[in-house]
């Protein structure tokens, strides 16, 4: 940790020159460009006794980031060698009353620690030199983005290796880019060095609280990588993966796999977020336990990587040629 530039960090940081603490390594680097991934929640236990942070020992929560890895990370799995550390969350179950500028402050705590020195370590041991992408859901892109906002204000010259930074289900704002002026948002499907940031909601979630949505949120559109409020219909989704949900409404138990995808998407610029008229059997149901509307009635935030599935693996695909071709110019 010599070279940890960042301060105000909160109890020790957790141990990542132990490959138990990570919970996806590569076996072998063979692609040309490497994955940061942070998993979302993955743990929710309402019992009073259970911990507010849970630690990254815990065995529930190791055994749900294995589970999640069948989701988003296997995206990036596929195309990069993916680094997937486990860290310090929060217990969902005991955060769902907060607001999200509450939410925001209570992650400041060794949440941020963890994923702080993991991004130390794969830079100083892992990455090599080679370009990288960052990718995040839900929890992971609150940190994600702390990340960027903090970390990579301090450590600038790593964002000049950045393909891109797949930051979806948690807002990115205005206010985030002012906070770190080298930070930039995408403004089409082949700019590189850029934030990638979506949340998805039904039509009917136009005014509903979403711990998810902040003031400021912007966002692109996933189907034509626009930043407008251009309307793109399902004929331009190539693909999905839609999630098979089990009883407790949160989990998928399995995919559904249309060629082409059931997702259409327009920007709502105002609320800064994707709409979606055409997925409302895909609205996240919200076991009681948990904490009534956290994400408002008409939340496709389950759906944010599978609705838009192939279009998103084509999009890293093409931000990565674009990257090469720009170095090589």
């Amino acid at each position: 940790m010599a070279d940890y530039k960042v301060t105000n960090i909160v109890g020790v940081p957790s141990d990542y020159s132990d490959k138990n603490n990570w919970a996806y390594l590569p076996e072998n680097t063979d692609k040309e460009v490497d994955t940061f991934f942070v998993y979302p929640t993955v743990y929710m236990n309402p019992a009073p006794d259970a911990p507010k942070i849970v630690p990254i020992d815990d065995a529930m929560m190791r055994y749900g980031v294995k589970e999640h890895q069948k989701e988003a990370p296997s995206l990036f799995m596929e195309l990069t060698n993916m680094y997937e550390p486990y860290y310090r969350q929060s217990n969902l179950c005991a955060v769902g009353s907060m607001d999200p500028e509450e939410f925001m402050a209570f992650q400041m705590n060794e949440q941020r620690t963890d994923v702080f020195a993991a991004l130390d370590y794969y830079f100083e041991h892992y990455n090599q030199g080679r370009p990288f992408i960052l990718a995040s859901h839900s929890q992971g892109s609150m940190m994600l983005k702390t990340a960027l906002r903090e970390y990579f204000q301090e450590h600038a010259d790593y964002l000049e290796k950045m393909v891109a930074a797949y930051v979806i289900g948690y807002a990115i704002t205005t206010d985030d880019l002012e906070a770190n002026p080298a930070l930039k948002f995408a403004e089409a499907a082949n700019d590189t060095g850029v934030i990638v940031s979506w949340n998805v909601e039904g039509p009917e979630n136009r005014d509903e609280k979403n711990i998810t949505v902040m003031k400021n949120a912007i966002s692109i559109n996933p189907l034509n990588w626009k930043r407008d409020d251009t309307y793109a219909p399902s004929s331009e989704n190539i693909g999905d993966r839609l999630s098979i949900l089990g009883d407790n409404g949160i989990f998928p138990v399995d995919f559904e796999i249309n060629h082409p995808g059931r997702a259409d998407a327009q920007l709502d610029v105002e609320r800064g977020v994707v709409v979606c008229t055409t997925l409302a059997d895909q609205y996240v149901v919200i076991p009681e336990e948990i904490g009534d509307n956290l994400f408002g009635h008409a939340s496709l935030h389950l759906a944010d990587y599978p609705a838009y599935w192939d279009n998103i693996k084509e999009n890293v695909q093409t931000r990565i040629r674009a990257y090469f071709d720009r170095k090589s110019k």
